[in-house]
């Protein structure tokens, strides 16, 4: 007999995994074709991708999980770490005031370069160090896992974001 627990950690989020992707994949390549698009001198570089890729992936996701994790801290300690308990709330909370505060600079950076350096090298040690957790863990879901993989991804992208603006 399963568990409600055991339940969810099988079950896929699927409005967690469609925006996760959205905010990492779609949105900044979007962004930075509409941008190409726009602007006939622009060419496509990885600058150009790391604007958009840092405003979207870090900025607004982080943004968004932070303000999720304020709120309503329950979902991402049941739904991402399988946690039930309520004793968990409040540090899933704080880890929400540091997603928002993350996600500011990131979201700042589009108005201000100079920030996308300090962006990626603050947000990708955070990913990188997030990614490592879900994987020394071992990913109990389909949710935890797609955490893992973008958590991992995301580091890589900033880590050669970081190295080449630098």
């Amino acid at each position: 007999m399963t568990t409600q627990l055991e339940k969810r950690k099988s079950e896929a989020n699927t409005q967690y995994l469609l925006v996760v992707s959205v905010l990492t994949f779609i949105l900044p390549a979007s962004c930075m074709i509409g941008e190409i698009m726009m602007h006939t001198d622009t060419t496509p570089s990885f600058a150009l991708f790391g604007k958009w890729f840092i405003f979207s992936a870090v900025g607004l996701r982080l943004f968004l999980a932070g303000i999720k994790q304020a709120t309503n801290p329950a979902f991402t300690a049941k739904e991402i770490f399988h946690i039930d308990s309520p004793d968990s709330l409040p540090i899933v909370r704080e880890l929400g005031f540091a997603n928002l505060c993350f996600g500011l600079i990131g979201i700042v950076s589009l108005f201000l370069p100079a920030w996308r350096v300090v962006s990626a090298f603050g947000s990708g040690i955070y990913y990188g160090i997030a990614g490592l957790q879900h994987l020394l863990k071992k990913p109990a879901g389909i949710n935890e896992l797609f955490a893992l993989l973008t958590d991992i991804l995301i580091f890589a992208v900033l880590f050669v974001y970081f190295l080449i603006m630098v």
